[in-house]
């Protein structure tokens, strides 16, 4: 069997560093496309950016979206009836709580609170259509933010999640079935 050498490998979405011999399909923390892994040294996106006032605007409402979905995630994680749901809820709601942790950088902001929240369902199949609705709506508000950027990494960040949240609809939209 030969080994091979782990890499160190850098998101260039959510900046979080991945080690192995080649970079994951997906950002283990953010689910970004493997496109966006390179390695740890070539690495030379920041967080740093200007925004103009429509993308503080749509920055700030990306930060509640997905806070407001992470916490929508934790609690169905909690209450589901289905133990792979609960799972898939979990990995979603840490998924989402990157997102929230990306926009927190772009915002310059010194941390994000995930409060508690409890008006999810112990029902699988209401956290499912109510996933998929939350889903909908995110992808049409990052399509929208994505476009109307004039910043070219703000632009990349709200183009990303978008395959990562379609990529969480269809997951739904499987166990809806």
């Amino acid at each position: 069997m030969k080994v091979q050498n782990a890499k160190l490998w850098r998101c260039k979405i959510c900046g979080d560093p991945y080690i192995g011999a080649a970079p994951p399909s997906r950002c283990p923390f953010c689910g970004a496309y493997e496109k966006f892994m390179v390695e740890a040294r070539e690495w030379k996106e920041t967080f740093d950016v200007e925004l103009n006032e429509k993308d503080l605007e749509n920055a700030r409402h990306a930060l509640e979206v997905e806070i407001s979905n992470a916490q929508f995630y934790f609690c169905a994680a909690k209450k589901s009836n289905d133990e792979e749901a609960k799972q898939l809820f979990k990995a979603l709601g840490k998924v989402e709580a990157e997102h929230a942790s990306v926009w927190k950088k772009i915002l310059k902001m010194e941390k994000v609170e995930i409060p508690e929240y409890d008006k999810c369902s112990a029902e699988t199949m209401d956290n499912l259509k109510e996933s998929h609705e939350r889903e909908e709506r995110a992808i049409k508000f990052y399509r929208e933010a994505a476009k109307a950027s004039e910043n070219p990494r703000v632009k990349q960040i709200f183009g990303a999640f978008v395959q990562v949240e379609t990529d969480h609809l269809k997951l739904s939209e499987e166990r809806m079935k």
